[in-house]
């Protein structure tokens, strides 16, 4: 054998024992799981990102593993006080996985509720929405968009700036009170990020301008935008997470119709994250969980029920998404301009528009 057959065949040797490797590792993680034989996850419901199908999805992979479900209507903060309760304990009430809002992530690491896991593919995880040492990362966000009622408005706006036009007369809203709610204070970032401004305590600045302007030109509405208000056309144009939008669009069903559009620009992404307990029962049903949720199955069983997966520009650049699923959907383009906000950012932004709402825009969202 001469001495490049020799590299090459040890080359070739290598490469298989490094690939037989890592699908041991892989079938050692699915025994282990198998053998503790639960998983106990927190605040999750059916109907929230489809998470009723993602459920179901891992539990017909691994039908071994028994999902324990608990308080599914619980907020992240619930979600981390569960795990300080039961700390040591290994029964039924102490969570193995969490599903947290962002700023809960690291605030989670620092307190040492939550453990790290880096997940095969963690590679494809944007940097900006995952901690570095795998303690947290993303698992889906949303969007901001407009969802428009097209019975109404002929002319669907494509951008903030649109919503300037003296066509949109008491047409727009928020989803709520920027003060009060996740989402109307996002929306108000998107506003000013659209202006040129930076997330943080210039998008505030920019955004309240903005909001200003929309309501001495009287286009803006101090109504809590929903399904409802748009329905009965209070609100024809409401700001809110994508996600929220195209769901109210399939449960107005045509009456009336509705479109969703992501604006042009001042493309803002929300994100929850993921975690292990730092405390799980199951640590490795509770890895096995975050692998096949980080799988192309498990991101796009959130994809379906219209959260948009962290790995959602890694799925379409590659093509796996059905063509069904990306026709409920706006164009994959949209979203690749996405900006996700640190959570020094979101918190200067918060404090900025809480502080100035009043005083630059003057009007209280009911």
């Amino acid at each position: 054998m001469t001495l490049m057959k020799t590299l090459a065949t040890s080359a070739s040797l290598l490469a298989m024992g490094v690939s037989m490797a890592a699908a041991q590792s892989m079938d050692d993680l699915v025994a282990a799981a198998k053998a503790e034989g639960t998983l106990t996850t927190i605040a999750l419901p059916h109907d929230w990102c489809g998470y009723g199908a993602v459920i179901e999805g891992f539990k017909a992979k691994y039908p071994e593993i028994t999902v324990n479900e608990l308080n599914p209507d619980g907020s992240s903060a619930d979600e981390l006080e569960a795990i300080r309760a039961n700390k040591g304990n290994t029964g039924p009430q102490a969570p193995d996985v969490v599903d947290i809002g962002l700023s809960f992530g690291p605030a989670a690491k620092e307190e040492g509720l939550i453990q790290p896991y880096k997940v095969a593919t963690w590679d494809s995880i944007p940097d900006s929405a995952k901690d570095a040492d795998g303690f947290w990362y993303g698992d889906y966000y949303g969007v901001m968009s407009f969802i428009v009622n097209t019975d109404l408005v002929a002319n669907v706006p494509t951008d903030w700036s649109d919503l300037m036009k003296p066509e949109y007369a008491n047409a727009f809203a928020l989803s709520g009170d920027p003060r009060s709610g996740n989402q109307g204070l996002m929306s108000v970032m998107s506003a000013g990020m659209a202006a040129g401004a930076e997330p943080g305590a210039d998008s505030a600045a920019k955004g309240l301008e903005f909001m200003a302007a929309l309501n001495k030109a009287g286009n803006f509405v101090p109504v809590s935008g929903k399904t409802g208000t748009i329905a009965q056309g209070a609100t024809p144009i409401v700001a809110a997470w994508d996600y929220n939008a195209l769901a109210w669009r399939d449960t107005l069903a045509g009456n009336p119709k509705a479109e969703v559009v992501i604006p042009a620009s001042g493309v803002l992404a929300g994100v929850y994250v993921q975690a292990i307990s730092a405390f799980a029962p199951h640590p490795n049903a509770a890895k096995l969980w975050m692998e096949y949720i980080y799988s192309d199955e498990g991101q796009l069983g959130w994809l379906n029920g219209y959260c948009h997966p962290i790995r959602f520009n890694d799925l379409a650049k590659r093509d796996v998404i059905p063509a069904e699923m990306m026709a409920k959907l706006p164009p994959a383009a949209a979203y690749e301009k996405a900006v996700f906000p640190t959570l020094e950012q979101q918190g200067a932004h918060k404090e900025g528009v809480t502080a100035g709402w009043e005083a630059v825009v003057g009007v209280k969202v009911e």
